[in-house]
């Protein structure tokens, strides 16, 4: 039939032309869902497209076949079956692409290709992949193309959500999103690490990942951050420190810096952020041995006696609170323990 010619001309024709313009024939056809189905369920032609994406000499060539790739990722029921392929030659294929293809379309169509691919039941496989979360990461900080950069972003943060909290490769993971946050261009990552903080399964694990404190404290209170990552990252330090095994080694300098800067924001839009980082110091204050370095800690005490002032205001208004008033037995506290 059409795509067994069109297969042919693509695996065996030696006029570059003639395997670009099947490459766009193929990539044309993947485009409909009432194809796509039939074509991720076609051997011959995956090993086809994987070929023309890694080896042909034609940027559009090639170019074409991740694009095919991608258009067959987007139909759910095609997500499996591409992964699994051939003990995940696809996957090798995009991340060959998206790691040294000289055409930026070819990168970015692999990264959309990779965030198509990621779902509930093909996470753990992808972060099971050698070598994909580091080339993820690696293009998200380093690719030349800004666009590529926030696009290798979005899959690692897509495949991340999608991942369960019991991968084998949760720490892997982790550094990942760690390493692609310096990036300028990437996206949804406190989002993300807010929503693995709250298990508690994995907290003792998350709070000791290389730069992973740093990281939170940083996005927590930087410029560079909307007020909702701010949110996110002060959310997800707050859910760490309610791990008993966290509060030594997250009582330091630069976790309280972050702390006090965000329990000291006093617009309503920072409402939220403000009282998680209150949360946040009240907890690490339960550890006995914290008390007398917070208590000496720049500007802490002023932020606890003026969440003390706002709990006593809102409990004389009779102003319903979902988390306990603790902010004047923590300021008592801490002055006893100066």
């Amino acid at each position: 039939g059409l795509v067994d010619s069109i297969l042919k001309i693509a695996a065996l024709d030696l006029a570059e032309s003639a395997r670009e313009y099947a490459s766009a024939s193929l990539m044309d056809l993947a485009s409909s869902y009432n194809t796509q189905e039939a074509m991720a369920n076609n051997d011959r032609l995956l090993a086809t497209l994987v070929k023309l994406a890694v080896r042909d000499d034609r940027e559009e060539t090639r170019e074409y076949a991740v694009t095919a790739m991608q258009n067959l990722a987007f139909s759910k029921d095609n997500r499996t079956r591409l992964v699994n392929f051939s003990n995940g030659v696809v996957i090798e294929a995009l991340k060959k692409a998206l790691s040294t293809d000289t055409n930026d379309k070819s990168r970015r169509r692999a990264a959309g290709a990779l965030t198509n691919l990621a779902c509930e039941e093909t996470a753990d496989l992808m972060t099971g992949h050698d070598g994909l979360l580091r080339n993820l990461s690696t293009v998200a900080t380093q690719d030349s193309n800004n666009d590529v950069q926030k696009r290798s972003s979005l899959a690692l943060t897509k495949i991340a959500s999608s991942c369960s909290i019991t991968s084998d490769h949760f720490t892997l993971l982790m550094a990942a999103l760690v390493d692609a946050a310096s990036s300028p261009n990437s996206t949804g990552i406190p989002a993300v690490l807010r929503v693995k903080a709250r298990d508690a399964s994995r907290r003792e694990e998350m709070a000791r990942i290389p730069q992973m404190l740093e990281t939170l404290a940083h996005m927590s209170t930087s410029k560079a951050y909307s007020s909702k990552d701010k949110d996110n990252a002060m959310r997800a330090i707050m859910h760490l420190t309610n791990e008993t095994e966290n509060r030594k080694i997250m009582c330091n300098k630069l976790i309280l810096n972050a702390l006090v800067e965000a329990a000291g924001f006093d617009s309503p839009g920072n409402k939220e952020t403000r009282d998680s980082a209150v949360v946040a110091i009240e907890r690490l204050a339960t550890e006995v041995s914290n008390r007398a370095y917070m208590a000496r800690h720049d500007g802490l005490l002023v932020v606890i006696a003026k969440a003390t002032e706002r709990e006593g205001k809102a409990e004389l208004a009779g102003e319903k609170h979902t988390q306990p008033r603790l902010a004047k037995q923590l300021l008592m506290s801490l002055l006893v323990a100066m």
